[in-house]
C-alpha cells in the first residue's frame, strides 16, 4: 500500500480533489490557492482515504491555525487516524491557548504528550514521519530547515494499510473562522536545472574579453571604428556609408578592402601583404612611404598624384624629339 507521501496536493484548482480527500466532513473548501476547513463549535475535517501506511513515510504541510475570536479553545488539529477511534498520532495547535500539542494517543491518552508554546513563525510548517523504528515530529518556519520536538517508537499500528490523514478545525465558543492549509507534502521550492539565456530589447552587453575566433564584422548607418586591440583571425570586414577608420594598429593577414562614398585615408604604417586596391570618387593620395610588394592599382575619378620618389622597377621606354638648336650631337643625329 502507498505511504502518505505519495499524497500531494497545493490546493490550487479551487475545489477540493473528491479522489484525494473522500471522507472530508463539515464543507472544506478551496479559496486563494489554499484549503479552508470550518472552525466552528463543531467538527469539519479535510480527510483521506483509508488507504495508506505511516511506515517509512509521513506528511508536511503548511498550517494556518484559527484565530481565537473569543473562544477558550480554538485549534487545528492534524492527525494520522486508525481504524480505532482514539488511536492516533498527530499535531493540536491551540491559537487561544497559545499551545501545540504534540500527541500519540491510545483510547483518547497520551500520557508522554509534549507541549509547546505556539510560535506562528517557528511552527508555520508542521510534519510527522517516521522511519527505521521512530516516529518523529518537526516544525519549521519555511518548510526547508526542520526541528524535531519529540520522537517515539514506532506504534504497532504505523503499518496498518488503511490509515488516513485529517485536518481539522472545531472551537469551544466564539466567532467561527477557518483552519487554513497549503502545499499538503509539497516542498516550497524547486531547483530547475537548465541552460540560461540573457535577452534585453534595448541594450546587452558582453565582457571586454570576448574573441571572433572566425570573421569579424562591424557596421553602423553614421559611422564605424574599430578598437585599436580588437584582432580578428581571419577576414575583417569593416563598412560605413560615410565615414571610415582604421586604427593605426590595425593588421589583416590577408587581403584588407578599405572603401568610403567620400573619402578614404590609408595611414603611412599600413602593409599590405598581397594585392592592395585603393579606390575613391574624388581624390586618391599615396603616401610617400607607401610599400606594395605586388602589383598596385591607384584608380581615381578626378585626379591621381604619385610622389616624386616613386621607382618603375620594370623597363622604362623613353621618346625624344628632334634635335634644338645648338645641340651638338653626335651619330645618329649628324
Amino acid at each position: 500500500m502507498p505511504g502518505f507521501d505519495t499524497l500531494q496536493d497545493t490546493f490550487d484548482d479551487g475545489t477540493i480533489d473528491p479522489a484525494r480527500w473522500p471522507q472530508s466532513y463539515g464543507d472544506p473548501i478551496e479559496v486563494d490557492g489554499r484549503a479552508k476547513i470550518p472552525c466552528t463549535v463543531g467538527y469539519a475535517g479535510l480527510r483521506s482515504a483509508s488507504a495508506y501506511t505511516l511506515t517509512g513515510s509521513g506528511a508536511f504541510m503548511r498550517i494556518y491555525p484559527p484565530a481565537a475570536n473569543g473562544a477558550a479553545s480554538a485549534a487545528a488539529s492534524i492527525f494520522v487516524q486508525t481504524a480505532s477511534g482514539g488511536t492516533d498520532a498527530g499535531f493540536l495547535i491551540d491559537t487561544a491557548g497559545n499551545a501545540v500539542g504534540l500527541y500519540l494517543r491510545e483510547g483518547y491518552a497520551d500520557p508522554g504528550a509534549v507541549f509547546l508554546t505556539y510560535d506562528p513563525v517557528a511552527h508555520a510548517w508542521i510534519r510527522i514521519w517516521e522511519t527505521a523504528g521512530t516516529l518523529h515530529w518537526d516544525t519549521s518556519p519555511d518548510g526547508t530547515t526542520w526541528t524535531t520536538h519529540r520522537t517515539a517508537a514506532t506504534p504497532a499500528w504505523a503499518s496498518a494499510t488503511d490509515l488516513s490523514i485529517v485536518i481539522e478545525g472545531h472551537r469551544d465558543a466564539g466567532t467561527p473562522n477557518y483552519v487554513e492549509a497549503d502545499n499538503f507534502n509539497i516542498a516550497p521550492y524547486a531547483t530547475l536545472e537548465a541552460s540560461a539565456s540573457l535577452t534585453s530589447t534595448s541594450a546587452l552587453t558582453a565582457a571586454a574579453t570576448r574573441t571572433a575566433r572566425t570573421s569579424a564584422a562591424l557596421t553602423a548607418t553614421s559611422g564605424t571604428t574599430a578598437a585599436a586591440t580588437r584582432t580578428a583571425r581571419t577576414a575583417a570586414a569593416l563598412q560605413a556609408p560615410s565615414a571610415l577608420t582604421a586604427a593605426a594598429a590595425r593588421t589583416t593577414l590577408v587581403t584588407a578592402a578599405l572603401t568610403a562614398d567620400t573619402a578614404l585615408t590609408a595611414a603611412a604604417t599600413r602593409t599590405t601583404r598581397a594585392c592592395g586596391t585603393l579606390t575613391a570618387h574624388t581624390s586618391l593620395t599615396a603616401a610617400l612611404a607607401r610599400r606594395t610588394h605586388a602589383a598596385a592599382t591607384l584608380t581615381a575619378t578626378s585626379s591621381l598624384t604619385a610622389p616624386a620618389t616613386t621607382t618603375e622597377p620594370a623597363d622604362a621606354d623613353i621618346t625624344i624629339s628632334a634635335p634644338r638648336s645648338r645641340w651638338k650631337v653626335s651619330t645618329p643625329w649628324t
